[in-house]
């Protein structure tokens, strides 16, 4: 679950174009009915419609947002492209897969894909590198799948003909589909970057797998956040989710839904994984371990949220490499589709598992972690949350992944935030404070 959101963002999309208000022409043509005139005014009138229409796409296709949005839109094709891609591509193990990893350059993404490639499965990346965090570190991620061979294509996943164009040049087994918008608070700011990722992306993506011949299985990130204000715990899969506190959540929901219906239409496999607040090396900054960890190095104070009657937030904090070893299993496990063409064929896999810790630990316990690795004492605030998606507490029930994917945690908060920070210190270049311990 994306949970405590540290800082806002514009708007992702352009604001809606100025109206252009046409000045009524005082040229008299005279009342006559002569033929020359009534042409030379309709010519005059549609130069000067076509000339505002040109002015008017001038100035649009060159305001700030526009101008940002074309120039961050890549090229793609050609043969140097396509070798780049099918190279990305090759197994080098008998058994291997070919896996189409979306959100590649993002924190679960890159990880995913590195362990897949470094056990010999042809891995190929999709990541639109938008600014909803610092690009700079995924483009940090970039280069380290680029090392081990991964070719990350810059482009987005609802641009269905350049899904389709990697889909003729490489026939994938699997898709790894962790691209979304992530972030429960930040949907308050701009609802709609949520509803064009997590819900319009992954129609896009369902629509290109079924199409596709053969039709790949499909794993992809589902959240914690389904679960809502369900108060039973730990969280299991059986349990209500029909209560989203978020608008991040009901998408995740409504993605849960639409992966039902492509399953129960078109025969695709598809498993969805309900990720517990995810943390480690190479992490999103907006999450709350990793800001609290620059602004107590900085020197700020850091907001600590209380529930109803002060009661301390807590969270199943998971670390990325368990979380990793999920999604592998999840691959490994998936059975084929079974439509061809768009053409359902029999019944097909339809799976959800919940991959969490099952040991929440409270924030402020977190807190008192980071301190004790940063050997800097944290000014805190405690503050009650405020109503904006965020739940009290998360806790998964990991029986059904450990029973039929084999999945069981191994890392305590402890142990994980302490990788987290020297990663941390080595790549923000702060001084090493951590001690060896």
């Amino acid at each position: 679950m994306s949970s405590f959101s540290s800082h806002s963002h514009p708007d992702a999309f352009p604001s809606t174009p100025g109206k252009v208000k046409m000045e009524r022409s005082n040229i008299y043509f005279g009342r006559g009915n002569n033929r020359w005139q009534s042409s030379v005014a309709k010519l005059f009138f549609w130069t000067v419609v076509v000339v505002i229409l040109i002015v008017y796409f001038f100035m649009r296709s060159n305001s700030p947002v526009e101008t940002r949005r074309l120039l961050s839109t890549p090229q793609w094709g050609g043969h140097d492209w396509e070798k780049r891609v099918r190279y990305s591509c090759r197994v080098k193990t008998e058994k291997g897969i070919v896996v189409l990893v979306t959100g590649a350059a993002g924190f679960v993404g890159s990880h995913v894909s590195l362990a897949l490639k470094r056990r010999g499965d042809g891995v190929l990346g999709l990541d639109n590198f938008n600014d909803y965090y610092d690009q700079s570190l995924k483009r940090s991620r970039q280069g380290l799948l680029e090392k081990q061979g991964v070719f990350v294509v810059e482009g987005d996943i609802n641009d269905a003909p350049l899904l389709k164009k990697l889909f003729d040049v490489v026939p994938f087994t699997h898709v790894m589909h962790l691209a979304a918008q992530a972030g429960v608070r930040y949907a308050m700011q701009n609802p709609n970057s949520y509803v064009h990722s997590n819900i319009a992306g992954l129609v896009t993506i369902f629509e290109i797998c079924k199409s596709a011949n053969p039709q790949p299985a499909i794993v992809w990130a589902s959240s914690s956040s389904v679960y809502g204000l369900n108060s039973k715990v730990p969280f299991s899969e059986s349990d209500r989710t029909d209560q989203p506190a978020s608008l991040y959540a009901a998408t995740k929901k409504a993605g849960e839904e639409i992966a039902h219906t492509y399953n129960h239409i078109y025969g695709l496999s598809i498993t969805g994984l309900r990720f517990f607040t995810v943390y480690g090396p190479w992490g999103r900054p907006d999450m709350a371990y990793f800001f609290f960890t620059k602004d107590i190095l900085q020197g700020k104070s850091i907001d600590i949220y209380q529930g109803l009657n002060k009661v301390d937030v807590a969270r199943d904090f998971t670390y990325i490499d368990d979380i990793v070893k999920g999604c592998v299993a999840a691959l490994d496990t998936a059975e084929k589709s079974t439509g061809s063409g768009g053409k359902k064929k029999g019944p097909a896999q339809l799976r959800i598992y919940n991959l969490g810790n099952t040991s929440p630990v409270s924030v402020p316990d977190l807190v008192n972690i980071l301190e004790r690795l940063l050997k800097v004492k944290a000014k805190k605030n405690a503050i009650t949350m405020p109503s904006n998606g965020d739940v009290p507490f998360t806790h998964a029930n990991v029986s059904l992944a450990h029973a039929e994917l084999g999945y069981q945690p191994t890392t305590d908060l402890q142990t994980g935030l302490k990788k987290f920070v020297k990663w941390y210190l080595s790549y923000y270049g702060v001084p090493g404070r951590i001690s060896k311990d």
